[in-house]
């Protein structure tokens, strides 16, 4: 006698209120991942119902009787964000929510349902995800409704449409993974699908199919935005006169790059005429403009000094202005000012020299300095004093002190043991146990900064 296989009964759906249900303890899922419950209970109010019926079973007294309470062991994101929606009073405590109801005595577990409805569950093939923004995007949703409704940035919508704009033979081959997510990518950076296509097959036989080279192949007969063709015209008038831009979406392209060769030349073509002429205006007796000029395209010509112009009336009232500001000006500023940077410029001279001259236990400058006119000795004194504890710091133990005359007459002595510098011992310990004499050395005038003359 031939065995009947045996009916399988599902279980039955019901609608039940939402305070009568509760979340059980058994749902395996514990670590938060995936879309968060506050863009779960959004997408739940926009769409006005659940795409997918709670998983829940009976709660039995000790008696074994049903209590009327309902836990919810499968569906535990989908409770939240039902419950985030009551909280905010966007949803009624008593509303019907759809639910799959598990007969009480199964001896099917409740962690088992759990982990079914998780594991068993295939996630969605990235060319279905492509295709299907570009269906929605076909039937009326905008860019920004697509981001908005699935809760990621328009310019992931952006290149999810332009994913599955390639030719439909390589999204074929993509989709039985005979290409690279990578390699899709690069292929988006143009439309010809008759292109694609042909560049495809040319690397069956290369060895080299890695994305940069399939961006290089395609590009290989346009030009670059960056070309100087390219910023003559500008992006915005090559595409009002037609003009296709090639951009990449996945990789930072430089502004793309321009397929229409020969409009571009055009363009370039005419703007050049157009600037000739405006030059040819001024007076010149002839004119030759091109976008390159071969080397040595200068020669048997001559570079003419133009005359200087007048300066405009307005042009020559701010001149004047900046002028007596700067007379107005206090003149002890402008004096210490130029005299610092005068002996900056001398201290730069000075110090190649004086760390030369440093063979002996003392090193002095036999040098008196004139500077150009000054209105105040004591400035120039007090900045001399300066450089002269500029050179103390600099100096070694073999050059205990410096001798310095000022553009005044004044002498400015700097001993080591001075506070300019109290690291070093006094001169009279040092010079008086040496038996040998001081060496002085005579700097030429022509280390001097111009300017300055020597005495």
């Amino acid at each position: 006698m031939a065995s009947t296989n045996q009916k399988i009964t599902l279980s039955s759906s019901l609608d039940i209120p939402f305070n009568k249900l509760v979340l059980s303890q058994s749902n395996v899922r514990r670590v938060k991942a995936g879309v968060s419950i506050e863009d779960l209970a959004a997408d739940i109010a926009r769409r006005g119902c659940l795409l997918q019926s709670l998983n829940v079973r009976p709660v039995l007294n000790a008696d074994g009787a049903e209590t009327g309470i309902f836990e919810v062991p499968a569906g535990g994101r989908r409770f939240r964000a039902l419950e985030l929606l009551v909280k905010q009073k966007r949803l009624a405590k008593t509303a019907p929510v759809p639910c799959v109801v598990r007969d009480a005595s199964t001896n099917i577990l409740a962690e088992d349902d759990s982990l079914a409805e998780n594991v068993q569950r295939v996630p969605l093939h990235p060319l279905d995800q492509f295709r299907a923004f570009r269906d929605m995007r076909q039937k009326g949703m905008s860019e920004e409704d697509i981001a908005a409704a699935f809760f990621v940035g328009v310019n992931v919508v952006k290149q999810r449409l332009r994913l599955a704009a390639v030719s439909e033979k390589l999204l074929d081959i993509y989709a039985e993974d005979g290409m690279s997510l990578d390699q899709l990518m690069a292929f988006t950076v143009t439309a010809d699908h008759v292109r694609q296509e042909q560049l495809w097959e040319a690397l069956q036989q290369s060895w080299n199919k890695e994305p940069f080279q399939i961006r290089r192949m395609l590009t290989e007969r346009t030009v670059r935005a960056s070309d100087k063709r390219a910023l003559f015209v500008g992006l915005d008038a090559y595409e009002q006169a037609g003009g296709i831009v090639l951009r990449d979406l996945f990789e930072h392209d430089d502004g793309g790059w321009l397929e229409d060769v020969a409009l571009l030349d055009c363009l370039v073509a005419d703007k050049l005429k157009t600037e000739a002429e405006k030059i040819a205006a001024e007076g010149w007796k002839w004119i030759e403009v091109n976008v390159d000029f071969p080397f040595g395209h200068t020669h048997h010509l001559r570079e003419l000094e133009g005359t200087p112009t007048d300066l405009a009336a307005e042009e020559q009232a701010t001149i004047e202005a900046l002028q007596a500001e700067y007379a107005s000006s206090k003149p002890n500023i402008r004096t210490r000012t130029s005299c610092l940077m005068m002996l900056t410029r001398a201290s730069a001279k000075l110090k190649p020299r004086l760390l030369r001259s440093k063979t002996g236990r003392c090193v002095t400058i036999r040098q008196t300095f004139r500077a150009p006119a000054c209105s105040s000795a004591s400035i120039m004194t007090a900045a001399f004093a300066s450089i002269a504890a500029m050179y103390v710091r600099r100096t070694s133990r073999r050059s205990p002190w410096i001798r310095l005359a000022s553009p005044a007459g004044t002498a400015i002595r700097t001993p080591a043991a001075s506070p300019l510098h109290p690291q070093f011992s006094a001169r009279s310990s040092r010079s008086a146990a040496s038996p040998k004499p001081r060496k002085t050395t005579t700097m030429p005038s022509s280390r001097f900064p111009s300017g300055w003359q020597a005495n």
